[in-house]
């Protein structure tokens, strides 16, 4: 399989059209989870080693796979985790996947430019969820019973509270692989938010 270098990433990427084996059938696994007729750069990162892609798919797929939790709260924890750890790529991307299942105007600006999770526009129940998930990325270690349970209090179930953490920490990673191999700041979406915005 041949790969090529994208300008600003660390790591070779295969196209789509070069992929055999392995990568190939994880393509289309890409490609029938996201519902994209195209393959996500980031899934590319790790395309040269299809043993650590199909981690990122395996973990991908288990959260937007699932419907514990609505679609637009995974896109709402997915992109102010992604905010809260500094990835312009996919605060770009899964902003522009949070406008497309529901959220708000006022919801995308305060994604955009909060710093905390009070300042988010959501209701009394999904406060205490968006705090919680907010210390997966500020400090995890620093989680009490005492958030999970002001979590559960608000109406959230423990499968709902597990999804809702795994999220977050899928986007732990998934932020600090694209940052460490330079996509993050090489664009600040992915190629199907700017298609749909040309």
């Amino acid at each position: 399989m041949q790969s090529t270098k994208q300008p600003g990433v660390r790591v070779p990427l295969i196209d789509e059209e070069q992929a055999e084996g392995r990568t190939a059938e994880l393509y289309e696994e890409i490609k029938a989870v996201t519902g994209l007729p195209f393959v996500p750069d980031m899934f590319r990162l790790t395309s040269t080693n299809p043993r650590l892609l199909a981690v990122v798919v395996a973990g991908y797929g288990g959260i937007f796979g699932g419907d514990t939790l609505p679609r637009e709260l995974k896109e709402l924890i997915s992109a102010w985790t992604s905010k809260l750890n500094g990835c312009p790529y996919c605060v770009g991307t899964h902003s522009w996947f949070l406008s497309q299942f529901g959220g708000s105007d006022e919801l995308l600006e305060a994604v955009a430019n909060a710093s905390t999770a009070e300042e988010l526009p959501v209701d009394e129940r999904t406060m205490p969820l968006m705090q919680l998930v907010t210390k997966v990325s500020t400090g995890s270690y620093k989680i009490t019973d005492a958030d999970w349970e002001r979590a559960t209090e608000a109406g959230w179930s423990d499968a709902e509270l597990l999804e809702a953490v795994f999220c977050a920490c899928l986007f732990a990673f998934i932020n600090r692989l694209v940052d460490a191999t330079g996509l993050g700041s090489s664009v600040d979406r992915s190629r199907i938010a700017r298609l749909a915005d040309e």
